[in-house]
């Protein structure tokens, strides 16, 4: 149940410090439901809370330390730091997810870009940038994270790579998954959702993002029937005969808008610039 008002406007931040825990807590998990009007991020711990924690907005996702941007999707990202908090144990393996995608109507990944010195922090990629609150709840310890929600969604579809279904060679490839998307803007968001990530349950089946290289994709732009983006970071078909066009392709034709799509790669360049045909970059070639 929602307790109280959202006191943080969408452009601002939270904070919160008490007494020090004797002991670091470990973070062991991310979990995320829809609560009517707004989208619930749950951090859990182990062996206490933080005794600090910190919630504000980003333009963008770097790794603490290094400053290096960290792949993340989303029109808006929130920030999340807790202060002292592991999220390893000491042998040094994970305790809680690097990455996790959602399938609620805001909130659709959290991203890890910290993880020491006892300072662990996440992203949270949003749809859109909403007044949110951070709170505390014990037993058992958690850290929540309430981000406004209350607008209307369509479903539609994403195409993920079907890993098992690949190594047996056994069509399809690529299947659908439903996922929520602002109706204004549908096939942006359908490559943010598609660049989320397949959830825990359907990486379990075998589904995965075939990235090849890419952080990101721009756009798209349609126009004559015709979608156009480009990805952002890299590009690499790896020699193999499948790629992310595999994805990209049937998730933006799926609107009566597009029958034919084109992909460029991080320098702008595509093999059919022009026309009414598919097209992808040489970098996307086996």
């Amino acid at each position: 149940m929602l307790l109280g008002p959202f006191l943080v406007a969408a452009g601002g931040s939270a904070s919160t410090a008490s007494a020090a825990a004797p002991t670091v807590p470990t973070l062991t998990g991310i979990r995320a439901a829809h609560h009517g009007s707004f989208d619930r991020v749950v951090f859990d711990f182990r062996g206490g809370l933080p005794s600090s924690h910190r919630a504000r907005y980003v333009s963008r996702l770097v790794a603490d330390g290094s400053g290096k941007p960290v792949r993340i999707a989303g029109r808006a990202i929130l920030s999340v730091r807790f202060e002292p908090a592991d999220a390893h144990n000491p042998a040094g393996g994970s305790t809680a997810p690097r990455r996790v995608a959602f399938p609620l109507p805001n909130a659709m990944t959290a991203v890890r870009s910290g993880d020491f010195e006892a300072v662990t922090t996440y992203g949270i990629g949003l749809a859109k940038r909403t007044p949110f609150r951070v709170l505390t709840l014990t037993n058992p310890d958690r850290v929540v994270v309430d981000i406004k929600a209350g607008f209307r969604t369509v479903p539609r579809k994403v195409f993920f790579f079907d890993q098992d279904n690949f190594v047996d060679n056994q069509q399809p490839f690529f299947v659908p998954r439903s996922r929520p998307v602002l109706p204004g803007t549908p096939a942006r968001g359908v490559l943010d959702r598609l660049f989320a990530g397949p959830l825990r349950s359907e990486r379990a089946d075998g589904l995965r993002l075939l990235r090849s290289g890419a952080s990101g994709l721009t756009g798209p732009s349609i126009s004559d029937q015709v979608a156009r983006t480009r990805m952002t970071g890299g590009c690499s078909s790896g020699g193999s005969t499948v790629s992310l066009a595999g994805e990209v392709f049937p998730s933006l034709r799926q609107f009566a808008s597009v029958d034919w799509v084109k992909i460029y790669g991080p320098g702008g360049h595509t093999e059919n610039p022009t026309g009414h045909s598919d097209s992808i970059p040489a970098c996307l070639e086996p």
